[in-house]
């Protein structure tokens, strides 16, 4: 049995930008109708409030679409270098820079093409993720699953554990009508495991995220296992 055709053909290189844009649409608007203090607010990222969050993310996508991508970029030590070297922007400035990055970042990452375990697609996805972790923190219904970027991050999930060799997965996500596959299936390998609930808690899953008050059912496959960002 085979789950999954080759990346190429599902996804193209437009994805990741789609979801930046869609996801940019629907939170910078939410930003700039906060008060500052609720940038202060912590998140479920252990030690980053609100604030840091978003000016790690903006740091990231400035870093992509500058071509700053050098060894060691995104470990801990740089991103909280990238925090700080913020510290005495405003708000609104760290929002203006993450707005910016949403913007011009898509066609970077579609230029640059699939290297080695999915390219640069995996800042795009972890973008959203902390978009979701964002309004999680202000208290945002569907923190993970509201709006239109859902459909292209599950689409660029399942296109990236593809790429990375994860162990095949079928998501009957609730309100639709075809699970879907993430993971690469060989033929001859082991049954999928098989996840049953809503679109959110999948993407909880998958990123390693709380799932206090969630329901689901998982057979086949542990909650570690699912980690995509582990």
């Amino acid at each position: 049995m085979r789950l999954a055709e080759p990346m190429e053909s599902v996804r193209g290189p437009e994805l990741p930008g789609l979801l930046l844009r869609a996801e940019r649409d629907a939170l910078i608007p939410l930003l700039r109708s906060r008060p500052d203090e609720d940038f202060a607010i912590r998140t479920c990222c252990p030690g980053w409030t609100v604030r840091h969050v978003l000016a790690h993310c903006g740091a990231a996508l400035t870093r992509v679409v500058e071509g700053r991508l050098g060894d060691g970029v995104f470990s801990p030590e740089s991103n909280d270098r990238d925090i700080a070297e913020r510290a005495d922007w405003s708000n609104a400035r760290i929002v203006d820079e993450l707005e910016r990055g949403m913007t011009e970042a898509g066609p970077v990452i579609a230029a640059a093409g699939r290297q080695g375990h999915g390219g640069l697609d995996g800042i795009a996805l972890g973008e959203w993720v902390h978009a979701g972790d964002v309004r999680e923190a202000l208290g945002e219904p569907g923190a993970y699953e509201a709006g239109e970027a859902l459909d292209p991050a599950l689409e660029l999930f399942a296109a990236l554990t593809r790429a990375r060799g994860a162990a095949p997965l079928l998501a009957a996500v609730d309100g639709r009508p075809v699970p879907l596959a993430l993971g690469l299936d060989t033929d001859g390998g082991p049954e999928p495991a098989r996840y049953r609930g809503s679109a959110g808690t999948l993407v909880r899953l998958l990123a390693a995220r709380p799932l206090t008050g969630t329901r689901y059912e998982l057979t086949g496959a542990r909650e570690a296992d699912l980690n995509f960002f582990g």
